[in-house]
């Protein structure tokens, strides 16, 4: 989404950064909440260690409001737009325009400047997890994957409430809602997404987490939410 000088000030002011929140695992453990079990089946043992830094509120803002998705559908525009200048090019491939191919979703901004690029690739990398595991996509109202979380997460294939959850679950949910697919109001009523990416921890499944983490980037990129900026600590202290 690309936004006018003005524009931007103002979306800088209303914009609200939501910072990961740091999890003290041992304290939980002491009084009797143990989660790292549930992380360790992830490959995310290493994950809550990078939350311990500092945090560029502006530099996000000023990435996330200028940044937009550059898809196969991008690619193609782009394509286009070259050979409309110059119809001479039709019929070349995007290598033979000068251009790089297209391989993958990737989400494009700069800071002061300076182009910069997210992948998948680039979110594994920063999180420290391979991009591996499984992933449900498509998910709305009816899927079948309602009552697949309902099971897991209360035993019972309609959803319950969220005061019926145990208290691990109610921890992990939070977590979810705040250090991987971060959302705005409170943690008791989390998307499908965020329960199906809950479920797999819980029965000790793999997911893919770095996508996840990407396809909500992407997500909240192209709804144009301003008011709630993603906020990756990991991403911008390691990365750029």
């Amino acid at each position: 989404m690309e936004t006018s000088s003005s524009n931007q000030g103002t979306s800088m002011q209303v914009a609200t950064v939501q910072v990961e929140s740091p999890i003290d695992f041992l304290s939980l453990a002491h009084h009797g909440c143990e989660l790292r079990n549930y992380f360790h089946s992830q490959g995310l043992d290493d994950y809550f260690c990078i939350f311990s830094g500092p945090t560029y509120v502006n530099l996000n803002k000023y990435f996330w409001i200028r940044a937009k998705i550059y898809d196969s559908h991008a690619a193609k525009m782009e394509e286009h737009e070259k050979v409309l200048i110059d119809p001479s090019l039709e019929g070349r491939t995007k290598e033979q325009l000068g251009m790089k191919s297209f391989t993958c979703t990737e989400i494009h901004s700069n800071i002061m400047g300076i182009p910069v690029t997210i992948t998948e690739e680039i979110v594994a990398r920063a999180i420290r997890r391979a991009v591996e595991g499984s992933y449900e996509e498509g998910l709305d109202k009816t899927s079948p994957w309602n009552e697949v979380v309902n099971k897991t997460m209360f035993n019972s294939s309609k959803k319950g409430k969220y005061s019926d959850l145990r208290m691990e679950y109610k921890m992990l949910q939070k977590i979810m809602t705040e250090d991987f697919l971060p959302k705005g109001g409170g943690v008791d009523k989390p998307s499908l997404d965020h329960r199906v990416l809950l479920h797999f921890p819980i029965i000790k499944e793999k997911a893919n987490v770095p996508k996840y983490i990407f396809n909500h980037m992407s997500w909240a990129t192209e709804a144009g939410s301003l008011m709630e900026v993603y906020c990756l600590r990991s991403f911008i202290n390691e990365e750029y």
